[in-house]
């Protein structure tokens, strides 16, 4: 039987090229994967510092299990153009930054000590998909990913492709592809076996064969209650493999569900019921350490994007991006538009080659994944290129015939050789640009963008973004101007029968080329900050939820009387999910509902409090003297939610949250905590920049620096696990605070 266990331990490191492979790597640091090659400051730094070699390597011992079986070391990325040597010898080469790659060792491992070298260039080469032109994001250098050492017997399971059938019907049926590793050629006699198992493990079906020299395909027919994988209740199922022949056996297993998704001209339809998408792009960057973040890191972002954000989808913007994510986007039930590397730029032949190469893998390692429901074979934001892009396509239907096809692109007229017109619209800013004359348009009609005289399926993919970036401390109005657009975008898309959805820009801010963003090396294109904390515009998504799910009721306002140029807050935006919002401000007090006016097709349209609302002496009230305003939120006419905002706010607490309060110690588990300064009433104060210092005591360190600013009244870091189990305690102190303790255990 097989053994994949990680190799992510006692690597050493090094930058450039060893001028001998087999030189012995004592007086270099020893350090654990995943990595980044260059830690990197918060921002205003040069990105160029990762763009060099880097060389890694570790030692691996004969073991007597080796003998006479399949030996390889699986990577499931490095960042980027790697290559592989084994005792000097080169094995394998890698030139994608994103996708897995195996060395095999067999008949080339010394029975004794064996000198794995890993080389990776973090240079911009020109011949690799996404590089050539200019990125507005990172590719930090790394083995960023995990690591396994993966031993097999000689004849093994190379990949299962699972594929469900009549979904709707109440006799469902599955087909399994069982494709076979043999790469010694060897006679393969023997049989394979499927077991379809239940949640709880219980096995609903078997089948049965032979076994050949490349694959075989099991059928499971006349399946009965089955539940649909969906998004509100993602049910999994799994099929395991069983593989017995005379040069060995092997067992592999992959879950999947059983649903149907697909992009008609009239929307999307989810198992055949019509779902308007609302989602965000995901880069896969993190502070300090760029793409070098692990499972937790990874599976926590799905779940902010599900639970906090409230989505339905995620576009894994620009590249395939980690297993870990992908897997939680199946148990939460979070829809994936995945796409190929690239960004604006085609290169030569060999580059277009290399792209193509891309989608086959992208599609081969993902393709069980109910979560995924389109594919994107077109790079983002490029102009047309026939050839191309229909070799794209045509790979990824001959792959994968279940799932349609996207290309995203922001040029209108584009040829639409893939099944979905998929469209980044940025019309809503461009009547401020100079000779634009055009009306405030949140989008454009489709047929507008596409030039064809038909509907097609048609999906927004970026919107917002570049076109407003907003800060997390930014002054009140425009953060308010923030959420208007994206409230505007999200009402064009849920009145528009023809847009299937609309997936913003973006999730979260990131570190970009000094091309792009600020000039910090940041863009601050998210509805939050790079910690994940969430801005105003944050809540405009998470407000669209029902009320069973959370009660939201978040005024977009920081309550100064003089926050704003014309003074006092409004008009202000109440971001809600309540039918009605009740406002007290002294012995004034107004109870207003959703502006269904202005939002009319939200499932939840904000409260807006504006002159329409208030009689001249009653805006009087509120004078010169400034007092706490009480908001209320009603449902049936009862009280769900309240919320009073201090006119006076005052430094009173810090609060310290970890996301977790155990670290998986041999993972190297990580926790992201966040800090923010509250004020009397519970509110973060957003003009609180203190200095923040923190200490760590037990089998943990801070990834980044010990001391961080607060930015708007809030920080964050990460907390890593060293490997060792036991007690941690992280102290977080400030001027102004009292020290706040964070228990956290190692285990």
């Amino acid at each position: 039987m097989r053994s994949v266990v990680s190799f992510n331990e006692s690597w050493s490191f090094h930058e450039g090229f060893g001028q001998h492979l087999l030189d012995a790597f004592e007086g270099h640091p020893t350090i654990s994967l995943p990595h980044t090659a260059v830690e990197l400051p918060f921002n205003y730094f040069d990105e160029t510092s990762y763009q060099r070699a880097f060389t890694y390597q570790k030692a691996l011992r004969w073991m007597p299990e080796f003998e006479g079986r399949e030996v390889s070391v699986v990577f499931d990325a490095a960042m980027a153009d790697a290559v592989v040597y084994l005792n000097g010898e080169e094995i394998v080469a890698h030139k994608d930054g994103y996708t897995p790659f195996e060395a095999r060792l067999t008949g080339k491992l010394l029975k004794g000590d064996n000198l794995i070298t890993v080389r990776i260039d973090g240079s911009e080469n020109p011949e690799i998909p996404p590089f050539g032109g200019r990125i507005d994001y990172l590719t930090y250098a790394g083995i960023y990913r995990d690591v396994w050492l993966k031993v097999t017997d000689p004849v093994s399971i190379r990949n299962l492709k699972i594929e469900t059938h009549n979904v709707l019907s109440d006799e469902k049926s599955a087909t399994v592809r069982i494709d076979v590793a043999n790469p010694q050629g060897l006679a393969c006699v023997g049989t394979i076996s499927a077991s379809l198992k239940d949640t709880d493990g219980h096995v609903l079906a078997t089948a049965s064969g032979e076994t050949t020299d490349e694959s075989i395909t099991l059928s499971f027919d006349n399946l009965t209650d089955i539940s649909l994988w969906d998004i509100a209740n993602p049910v999994l199922y799994e099929i395991a493999v069983e593989m017995k022949t005379s040069n060995g056996s092997d067992r592999v297993s992959s879950q999947f569900g059983f649903r149907t998704a697909e992009f008609t001209p009239e929307g999307f339809l989810l198992n055949g019921r019509p779902l308007k998408l609302r989602g965000l792009n995901r880069h896969q960057a993190f502070p300090y350490v760029g793409y070098a973040a692990g499972r937790s890191a990874q599976e926590r972002d799905a779940d902010i994007m599900k639970s906090v954000l409230k989505c339905n989808i995620v576009r894994t913007s620009h590249y395939p991006q980690s297993k870990w994510f992908l897997d939680r986007c199946d148990r939460i039930g979070l829809l994936v538009f995945e796409e190929i590397p690239g960004w604006q730029h085609i290169g030569d032949e060999e580059w277009q080659q290399e792209s193509i190469r891309n989608v086959r893998r992208m599609i081969e390692r993902d393709w069980n994944h109910p979560s995924i429901i389109i594919w994107g074979v077109r790079i983002n934001e490029s102009l047309d290129s026939h050839d191309f892009y229909v070799e794209t396509n045509r790979l990824a239907r001959e792959l994968d015939p279940t799932r349609q096809t996207g290309g995203v692109r922001y040029i209108t007229d584009s040829e639409l050789l893939e099944d979905v017109y998929t469209m980044n619209d940025f019309i809503l800013g461009n009547e401020e640009l100079p000779g634009a004359n055009r009306p405030r348009t949140a989008l454009r009609p489709q047929q507008e963008n596409t030039g064809l005289s038909r509907k097609v399926p048609y999906m927004i993919t970026e919107f917002g973004g570049h076109m407003y970036p907003t800060k997390i401390y930014d002054q009140e109005a425009r953060q308010a101007e923030h959420v208007r657009r994206h409230l505007e975008v999200l009402n064009a898309a849920h009145g528009d029968p023809d847009i299937a959805g609309a997936i913003g820009w973006c999730m979260f801010d990131y570190n970009t080329h000094k091309d792009f963003g600020s000039g910090d090396r940041i863009c601050y294109h998210g509805v939050m900050d790079m910690f994940r904390e969430p801005k105003f515009a944050a809540w405009v998504y998470t407000s669209q939820c029902d009320p069973a799910d959370e009660i939201v009721m978040k005024p977009v306002t920081f309550w100064a009387r003089g926050e704003r140029n014309i003074g006092g807050v409004l008009p202000l935006i109440i971001l809600t999910n309540c039918d009605e919002i009740e406002l007290k401000y002294g012995n004034l007090t107004k109870r207003i509902g959703p502006d269904r006016e202005n939002f009319p097709h939200l499932p939840h349209p904000p409260v807006v409090l504006d002159h329409r609302h208030f009689t001249p002496d009653e805006l009087g009230t509120w004078g010169l003297e400034w007092i706490d305003g009480e908001f209320t939120g009603l449902i049936d006419g009862e009280p769900v939610a309240s919320l009073t905002l201090a006119a006076d706010p005052l430094p009173t607490s810090m609060q310290v949250v970890a996301d977790s309060t155990s670290l998986k110690a041999r993972e190297r588990d990580t926790t992201r905590v966040i800090i923010r300064a509250l004020d009397q009433q519970g509110q973060r104060l957003p003009f609180m920049n203190d200095n923040i210092t923190l200490r760590v005591e037990g089998p943990a360190k801070i990834i980044g620096p010990s001391s961080v600013p607060l930015q708007g009244g809030t920080t964050g870091f990460w907390l890593e696990a060293t490997g060792l189990v036991g007690n941690i305690t992280v102290e977080v102190t400030s001027p102004r605070f009292a020290p706040v303790q964070l228990d956290i255990v190692a285990v």
